[in-house]
């Protein structure tokens, strides 16, 4: 702790300050509470519907900067991050305080002995201490507003660095700055450049290398605006530079490197305020692999979360998911720069058919659109290309009318078709004179149309003039590299406008208060044990989920009065709170057609479960529902997102077909929809060798239910499962045919 209120250093502060030195890159574990704003509205659940977006303004552009530990002298990592902040304050046109308790001056600027001493109050602290903790008090007091903190050796050291992580994060809540880091760089104040124009990229990352690749599109014409490296977000985190960045004009898309979320939904509620914008972010978020979940919990100290349900929440809010760094610069670049499409359709345009079908090959098997051009259409192509070349889409020109007047003509006729909404110029490699002028005839073009020109320059050198000067000196033509790059970032630009053109955020509609079903279903939970098939079944009937015709009996006799009144065939199962998968252990029987069979069935069942010593509140004779579609619908609980819904096919393959659609409540009809789209089993839905289409009407509104039971139920329902719900044929609804539900 520091000496006095007063800002005295003490010796063991001045001891930090001379032995503090670069430390590898680590991670911390963050509790931060949210804060009252972010609380003030809730839905049902009890999570925040609105997120405060921090004012990083004075972060990015402050008036005055402290650098507590400031150095000048040789062989010193302070030395080096000091002359950088130096120069970076005076880019920004920051006044800048050196803080260090014996140092009269560092690099001629006068130094101070304490924060208590700063001329002015200062907008950012910059702390070169090995512990930042101490240090904030004396910040609070000074009134500073941001403060950024690199050291490391926090929660990724074990128990210790965690119990550490979390007192820092408590101190920085209390002192009411906004905290970068811990262990975090110096990417935020990296030099810009200020000669660029257009629309902005901003970057947010873990891992400050990682961001390497999009900072440097700056050498090929690419705009930056900012770069946040998060660190171990024991405050600020990804989410609030996602928001703040939304709201900037200059920037046109977000890219993020992410290792861990720090919080589900707080990272929703962002991507939804870029959503609502219409900002595109595009993020790797490291994780899909057991292996890379285990590397990123090590270096971030925090939760990776179920990949699964990541990337079904990225999907959900529109947030753009890729793999490679590649692929991140270039769709971020081309989301950044590129207009509005005026059409989905794609041409592919070569002076090679084997290029040209190969690329078309890749596109239409990513999902993008090439429409076959009108026959007006080829016949106007026709007239500067030769009848024998194909020119539906892909347009093969054969080569030659590149190297003339034709081949303007030619860009121009398909840029002026209405279906056409990008045009993609795959060149494999250099061929000058004839590239060259082909490079030039795409720019000319595209500087006077409205649509989407992209290249593909192929060549492994990429020191041509076509490429360094006419294709990137031109910010109207996205140009890449590769085939899969340009694929991804154009299926991302297509589909994040599709996206944003129908985006109704999910939060506007989110239940505040709970249904008349929640304290029907509160009176059926018990907390810690798993419900007995009836309860469950109760317990969806509670929210308005239809269930057969049933009763429970513990009476052979009573079983086959049941059977008369449920109505014949019958099945027949046991039913008890430690039963949850009864078909293994022949606790079902199924199509029973008479009371000699009731009878039967009765005994052996009570018997099996005597032999497997597993307790029954009784015995269930249901109505046997056989002719519709088998689906499974769940609930979980996700420890970044919390409740899940999940919809899959179901019955006895649904753990082996694992054909399954995750969303995050809260979500709305259309978002219930999609998730049977992204079933390979979809068809079944629809109807097949014979069968009549399913009603997926009621399918939707058992999910819609589910949901809400979810939202109300999350603290005290720890996992859901119907399995079979039964679609029936269109217009006769969906039955749950089973049930089990876990409490909390």
């Amino acid at each position: 702790m520091l000496g006095s209120t007063h800002g005295t250093l003490t010796t063991d502060f001045r001891a930090r300050v001379e032995a503090c030195g670069e430390t590898p890159r680590t991670a911390v574990r963050s509790t931060a509470a949210p804060s009252a704003a972010d609380t003030v509205a809730m839905d049902v659940s009890g999570r925040p519907l609105h997120a405060e977006v921090p004012d990083l303004d004075r972060f990015f552009r402050p008036g005055s900067v402290a650098v507590i530990g400031a150095s000048d002298a040789e062989g010193r990592p302070n030395t080096g991050i000091t002359r950088q902040l130096i120069a970076w304050a005076e880019r920004v046109g920051a006044r800048i305080h050196p803080v260090h308790p014996t140092r009269p001056a560092v690099f001629g600027l006068a130094c101070h002995a304490s924060v208590a001493d700063l001329p002015e109050q200062v907008d950012l602290a910059v702390l070169l201490v090995g512990d930042p903790l101490p240090v904030i008090e004396e910040l609070a007091e000074a009134k500073v507003k941001f403060a950024v903190a690199f050291a490391s050796g926090f929660a990724e050291t074990g128990d210790a660095g965690a119990a550490a992580q979390d007192r820092l994060s408590a101190a920085v809540r209390r002192s009411g700055l906004r905290l970068l880091g811990p262990n975090t760089n110096l990417n935020a104040f990296e030099e810009f450049r200020e000669d660029l124009d257009g629309p902005a990229i901003a970057l947010i990352t873990q891992s400050g290398h990682q961001g390497r690749p999009v900072y440097t599109l700056q050498e090929l014409g690419i705009r930056l605006s900012h770069w946040a490296p998060t660190g171990n977000e024991a405050d600020l985190e990804t989410s609030d530079f996602i928001s703040y960045f939304a709201e900037r004009p200059e920037v046109g898309a977000i890219a993020c490197y992410v290792e861990g979320l720090k919080d589900g939904r707080s990272f929703l509620l962002a991507a939804d305020r870029a959503a609502r914008a219409g900002v595109p972010v595009v993020a790797v978020k490291v994780g899909r692999t057991e292996t890379g979940a285990r590397m990123a919990a090590s270096h971030t100290g925090k939760l990776t979360g179920a990949d699964t349900v990541v990337d079904a929440a990225m999907r959900q809010f529109g947030v753009i998911r890729v793999d490679g760094l590649d692929e991140l610069q270039d769709t971020a670049a081309l989301l950044a720069r590129a207009r509005k499409p005026l059409a989905d359709g794609v041409v592919v345009y070569s002076i090679s058919g084997g290029t040209g079908a190969h690329f078309s090959d890749l596109a239409t098997e990513a999902g993008l659109s090439l429409p076959t051009l009108s026959r007006a259409k080829q016949d106007e192509l026709h007239q500067w290309i030769p009848e024998y070349l194909n020119v539906a889409n892909p347009v093969d020109n054969g080569g030659h009318p590149v190297g003339d007047w034709r081949g303007r003509k030619i860009i121009d006729a398909i840029l002026a078709d209405p279906a056409v909404g990008v045009l993609i110029c795959p060149i494999t490699g250099p061929f000058p004179p004839m590239s060259d002028k082909l490079a030039q005839d795409l720019v000319d073009a595209a500087e006077q149309s409205d649509k989407l020109v992209c290249v593909i320059w192929g060549s492994p050198v990429g020191t041509e003039e076509a490429y360094r000067s006419t294709l990137l000196g031109s910010s109207r033509v996205a140009t890449f590299r590769t085939f899969g790059n340009c694929i991804t970032a154009v299926r991302a630009y297509l589909g994040h406008h599709r996206f944003t053109a129908a985006y109704r955020s999910p939060f506007d509609d989110a239940p505040r208060t709970p249904s008349p079903s929640y304290r029907k279903a509160q009176a059926l939970m018990r907390p810690g044990q798993q419900l007995s098939e009836h309860a469950a079944k109760q317990l969806l009937r509670a929210y308005g989920i239809r269930v057969p015709r049933e009763q429970l009996v513990t009476s052979a006799a009573a079983a086959v009065r049941a059977a008369g009144l449920v109505g014949y065939p019958v099945v027949m199962k046991a039913s008890g709170p430690q039963l949850a998968h009864k078909t293994e252990l022949g606790l079902v029987k199924i199509g029973l057609t008479s009371a000699s069979q009731i009878r039967d069935a009765y005994r052996e069942l009570t018997d099996i479960a005597r032999y497997e010593n597993v307790p029954l509140d009784g015995i269930l004779v249901c109505q046997m529902v056989e002719r519709g579609v088998e689906m499974a619908v769940g609930v979980t609980q996700d420890d970044l997102f919390g409740p899940t819904v999940t919809v899959g096919l179901g019955g006895v393959l649904v753990e082996v077909l694992h054909d399954a659609a995750v969303r995050v409540p809260p979500f709305g009809e259309d978002q219930a929809r999609t998730m049977l789209t992204e079933l390979r089993g979809h068809a079944l839905l629809e109807g097949v060798r014979g069968a009549p289409p399913a009603d997926v009407d009621a399918l939707v509104e058992v999910v819609l239910r589910v949901q809400r039971m979810a939202l109300e139920l999350g603290g005290s329902l720890s996992e859901l499962d119907i399995n079979p719900l039964m679609v029936l044929p269109r217009g006769q609804g969906a039955v749950a045919l089973d049930a089990l539900a876990i409490c909390r």
